[in-house]
């Protein structure tokens, strides 16, 4: 179809019910994102209502998205920067996932915090997380910095053992040896490996108020520990995290995952793009992508740069380095995509 014989049109939504700023946010930065995403679409947002003039084609699209971000703001949260390009690249499917409590059937809130905050799954990979740890007992979450593959693991843990699903959670981190031994690191064995448990600990006490984390952390309800300290065990009702695995040699991925006890469930969260192994080892959460494909009960979700919950120049920093990431690390689903657009 020609410029000239495409067809344009006007429509308008209707905001009802919520603020001008809880949904475009300061100085209108989410009118700008929906600007970028629909650049022939002219967006006019006056008093409970906001105008559309474009392509029939984008504004059937720019409206899906736009009666999302409604639907999210209706809900009582602002919406974020993140949800507005979630909702872009789902063409506005993500306020309706986000409604669904896998486990409840209602809620899009994984739980609050004890200051009353809710933490929810913002982006559609956190989504995946969300859902597919309600159905598989194993779940790879793998995906760059910044994508929330901790906290919303941690928070997913936390709601299980509030519901009674678990009696413990273990939290469990790779000790690596980053540059310096262990040995010459200040202080007894604990002090040495706090440093690479410290962020669990920040996840934990975003949380959970302070009292009842310790309480938990000395009835060993909630045990963090470097991985080495899972060898021997087996972990019933629990649910389990392995944070950082890309620093998990195959060995001692295996060890991990036979841990696993009777109803059990475990998130194994790691980018594949920043491990800190010596380069005679294959990272244990490379291999695993080959060797566990299509097992049920085991589900792998791959988060990327349009996950990225932290600062944008974030998402831009992650695309540049992907330009240079060897082909034997890259995640499967990066491999696949890789494939298609050659054979394309």
């Amino acid at each position: 179809m020609t410029e000239n014989t495409r067809s344009y049109s006007e429509d308008q939504i209707s905001t009802e019910g919520v603020s001008h700023v809880q949904l475009f946010g300061l100085n209108d930065e989410n009118l700008r994102l929906l600007d970028q995403a629909f650049p022939e679409t002219r967006f006019n947002a006056r008093g409970e209502r906001v105008k559309l003039n474009g392509p029939d084609t984008q504004i059937a699209q720019a409206r899906l998205v736009i009666k999302g971000m409604v639907e999210v703001a209706i809900r009582g949260k602002d919406v974020l920067e993140g949800d507005v390009k979630t909702l872009i690249r789902l063409n506005g499917k993500t306020p309706k996932a986000l409604t669904i409590d896998p486990y409840t059937g209602k809620g899009d809130v994984i739980l609050y915090t004890h200051r009353g905050e809710p933490v929810r799954a913002k982006t559609s990979g956190q989504i995946q997380m969300f859902t597919s740890t309600a159905k598989h007992d194993i779940v790879f979450a793998i995906g760059p910095a910044g994508t929330g593959k901790t906290y919303t693991s941690v928070a997913l843990a936390i709601k299980a053992l509030k519901e009674r699903k678990v009696q413990k959670i273990i939290l469990a981190r790779p000790a690596v040896e980053a540059g310096e031994t262990l040995g010459f690191l200040p202080g007894d064995l604990r002090e040495k490996i706090d440093p690479y448990l410290r962020p669990l600990y920040d996840a934990l006490e975003d949380m959970l108020d302070q009292e009842k984390l310790n309480l938990n952390l000395q009835k060993n309800i909630i045990e963090i520990a470097p991985l080495a300290y899972m060898r021997g065990r087996t972990l019933n009702n629990a649910f389990v995290i392995l944070d950082e695995a890309q620093n998990a040699t195959k060995t001692q991925m295996k060890m991990f995952l036979t841990r696993i006890g009777f109803n059990s469930r475990a998130i194994i969260t790691g980018d594949v793009t920043q491990t800190d192994l010596p380069q005679k080892y294959e990272s244990g959460l490379i291999s695993i992508q080959r060797i566990l494909q299509g097992i049920n009960g085991i589900d792998f979700v791959y988060l990327d740069d349009g996950d990225v919950v932290r600062h944008k120049l974030v998402k831009d920093i992650i695309n540049a380095y992907d330009q240079y990431i060897p082909e034997e690390v890259r995640p499967v689903s990066m491999k696949l995509s890789s494939s298609k657009k050659n054979s394309d």
